[in-house]
């Protein structure tokens, strides 16, 4: 296990130990001093201020200049968690994520889905040209969950951001519903996604295809749609390739994007290397952007 990884880890399971014993004690009376109870809290400060730390020195210690690369899909797309914003993106440095960026499609134009999905062929193919138009609200009721083909993003394809050798290609985890209603984001962050954090990374990540662009530098998408690979690892693609489909897979609220650059192909392992994508730079949070379509044939 890495260096790196350790420290959130162990913050997870302190927390987890926490409201095992909070709860035990609804039903039992303690063998211990009641006030024992709030160690693995503290445990969990710990060991989540020393995580940081140590990610901060590791950071600067690898910080290199921005690589710029082509943008990873197609269309009208909006950011979220951009490095544009703060650093880490994501609140954490584990798993590469230092620059990270999730992006959520915006309406689209029937005919713009189609062309985009154009070359994929069959069934399922029609079924995402055809999927929303809009992307639906957070709801802070009802509903509790949507299914993924209510959000416009799910479905549209993915393109290699430079010339690159697949060197991982997963797909085989389910598309489970959103998390975007009040009830669903707390059982994302209090319960699902601690879980798939104590996990690993092919959890939280889902289905996943890292790229290696050559000179140290690897690209990472993360929540493919279960199915949709096009690329196997070891193959050769081309810039603006066709690669995967979005999906909303492993640790998501809603289907969207997640990209990311780092210096080793293993996740645990990885640092984030900031991105500029080609024309667009880095859009900052709530930003709205388009993106020109692939330029080589999947």
């Amino acid at each position: 296990m890495s260096a790196r990884r350790l420290p959130a880890l162990l913050t997870r399971v302190f927390l987890l130990a926490f409201f095992a014993l909070v709860l035990t004690g609804l039903f039992v009376t303690y063998p211990f001093p009641s006030w024992l109870v709030f160690l693995p809290l503290v445990l969990a400060w710990v060991a989540g201020i020393a995580g940081g730390r140590l990610a901060s020195r590791d950071l600067k210690a690898a910080r290199r200049d921005a690589v710029e690369v082509l943008p990873p899909v197609a269309g009208r797309w909006s950011a979220i968690n951009s490095p544009a914003d703060r650093v880490p993106s994501h609140g954490v440095h584990t798993y590469g994520q230092t620059y990270a960026i999730d992006i959520v499609a915006e309406k689209q134009e029937r005919q713009e889905r189609q062309a985009g999905q154009e070359g994929q062929g069959g069934q399922d193919a029609e079924g995402a040209a055809e999927g929303a138009a809009e992307r639906p609200a957070f709801a802070w009721l009802w509903p509790l969950a949507r299914r993924p083909e209510a959000f416009p993003a799910f479905g549209a394809p993915l393109f290699a951001v430079a010339d690159a050798k697949v060197v991982t290609a997963v797909d085989t985890q389910r598309d489970h519903l959103s998390r975007n209603s009040l009830l669903g984001l707390a059982y994302l962050l209090l319960v699902e996604g601690e879980l798939r954090g104590l996990a690993g990374a092919h959890r939280v990540f889902g289905n996943r295809v890292v790229l290696d662009l050559g000179d140290g530098t690897y690209a990472a998408y993360a929540h493919v749609r279960r199915g949709s690979l096009q690329v196997r690892a070891g193959d050769t693609v081309r810039a603006g390739q066709r690669i995967a489909r979005c999906g909303n897979s492993g640790n998501s609220t809603e289907p969207h994007v997640h990209f990311q650059l780092m210096d080793h192909p293993d996740l645990d392992r990885a640092r984030g290397i900031p991105f500029r994508w080609r024309g667009i730079g880095v859009p900052a949070n709530g930003e709205a952007f388009t993106a020109e379509g692939a330029v080589s044939p999947g």
